[in-house]
């Protein structure tokens, strides 16, 4: 049987190895690490998450919520690991990154038709049925080819990781537990701040001293994910509607909410570790450990790992890709993940779990079908292979990527509800079609 080589193990090369496989589809799946590291990665394990430990809210008919459903119904596999992976964070779901990445090298480790090939990948062989899901830090090497494959220039934007700090080292006698935006159960560390204390924070981090670009680095930042010193020259206040927000988050020792807010999310699943939430960004270590100790509860926090920014590579999809993640000019190389234009870890694993089922269509010799346009999937699919190709960025799942309801309901939860109902009946009968079905029944029994 043909096999398909799968470029990266990173959230969405995996799924996608995995997909194949249960398939009953052989894969060599290559990774570059631990031969050749990046800038973000600490290990070699597969599907290391390096910017948050997230996965977003589970709360029933959210958008991040439905993308998951959905996921789970076609059968993702690291949908299912991060389950059971997961720490305590209100309404949402974040993982153990140590042990959702450990269980993901262990599963794909144990699936025989896997052949794991550890070595950089610099040339793509047009002949074969490839997935290239290289991720945010494709090398120079692989760039370029991906460059000369697609006949057009790179875009790149700087995608951002948040601050961790050791658990004992946060002053317990100046915080509080509540829930993110008053939702879920009270699992975050809440720091509050007076006007007083915010403005002190506020003129600090201002005029920290910022990491010095390099000569191959352009500052495009994906809006979605802005360093909070970017957010913060934006004007005095913009912290406090955004990372800052103390919405829902009285603070019970005082009955109301405070000025401003830092929140800490569970690292993992020992509780020995919190990251900032939102609080990616760009400075030196040092001047970042100088601010971020003024916040209460922090002033003697000890940092495991320090906020970064690092490059973000993806390929201008709407130009180059057809509805089933195929190049347009070569149907037999398939993007998924962060590099064919989402962001998010939902996501990249979402378009991994896809360009897995289309490859194993594609050696069986049948024709691909993208999900319905009104499901999650197929939204988010029509988003990065139809957006404007002029001012295309990559895209987490919102219900903006959704085609409007027939009818115009006026009820905001309502209207999401009636949405969530249609994207799951128009996924269940994708799912019902002969091919995926035939699919799905196989993954059912193998697993």
């Amino acid at each position: 049987m043909k096999k398909v080589q799968i470029i990266g193990a990173g959230l969405a090369g995996s799924e996608a190895a995995w997909q194949c496989a249960r398939r009953g589809v052989p894969v060599e799946l290559y990774e570059m690490r631990p031969v050749r590291s990046t800038p973000a990665h600490q290990t070699s394990d597969f599907a290391e998450l390096v910017c948050s430990n997230s996965l977003k809210s589970e709360s029933e008919n959210t958008a991040p919520w439905l993308l998951k459903e959905e996921m789970r119904r076609a059968g993702s596999r690291l949908i299912e690991i991060a389950k059971e992976c997961a720490v305590p964070a209100g309404h949402a779901l974040a993982v153990d990154r140590e042990q959702f990445s450990a269980r993901v090298t262990e599963t794909i480790l144990h699936e025989p038709l896997i052949h794991i090939c550890r070595e950089e990948v610099t040339q793509i062989d047009e002949s074969r049925l490839t997935i290239v899901a290289t991720g945010p830090l494709t090398s120079d090497a692989l760039s370029g080819e991906i460059a000369r494959l697609s006949g057009s220039s790179h875009l790149f934007f700087y995608d951002s990781i948040s601050p961790i700090v050791e658990a004992d080292s946060i002053d317990m006698s100046k915080v509080y537990l509540a829930a993110r935006y008053d939702k879920g159960t009270a699992d975050y560390i809440n720091c509050p701040m007076s006007k007083e204390e915010y403005d002190r924070f506020y003129d600090a981090l201002v005029a920290a001293e910022s990491v010095e670009a390099q000569e191959w680095e352009k500052l495009n930042y994906f809006e979605s994910c802005l360093p909070i010193e970017e957010i913060a020259r934006r004007g005095r206040d913009t912290l406090r509607f955004g990372p800052m927000k103390p919405v829902g988050l009285r603070d019970p020792r005082t009955g109301k909410p405070p000025y401003a807010v830092v929140q800490l999310r569970q690292e993992n699943l020992r509780a020995d570790s919190y990251n900032l939430v939102g609080f990616q960004n760009h400075l030196k270590f040092g001047e970042q450990a100088q601010v971020m100790r003024l916040i209460p509860g922090l002033e003697n926090a000890r940092f495991s790992r320090f906020g970064q920014i690092h490059r973000n590579t993806y390929i201008n999809s709407p130009t180059l890709l057809a509805p089933t993640l195929q190049m347009k000019e070569r149907p037999a190389i398939l993007f998924a993940g962060q590099i064919c234009g989402v962001e998010g870890y939902v996501e990249s694993i979402a378009t991994g779990m896809l360009a897995g089922i289309f490859a194993s269509q594609l050696v069986a010799e049948e024709t691909p079908t993208a999900p319905h346009r009104a499901s999650a999937l197929g939204s988010l699919l029509h988003y990065i292979t139809h957006a404007d190709p002029k001012k295309f960025q990559p895209a987490n799942i919102t219900f903006d990527l959704f085609p409007p309801l027939e009818r115009k309901i006026r009820d905001r939860q309502q209207r999401r509800k009636m949405q969530c109902e249609l994207a799951l009946a128009e996924l269940d009968n994708w799912l019902r079609n002969p091919e995926v079905r035939t699919q799905n029944e196989e993954v059912g029994r193998a697993s």
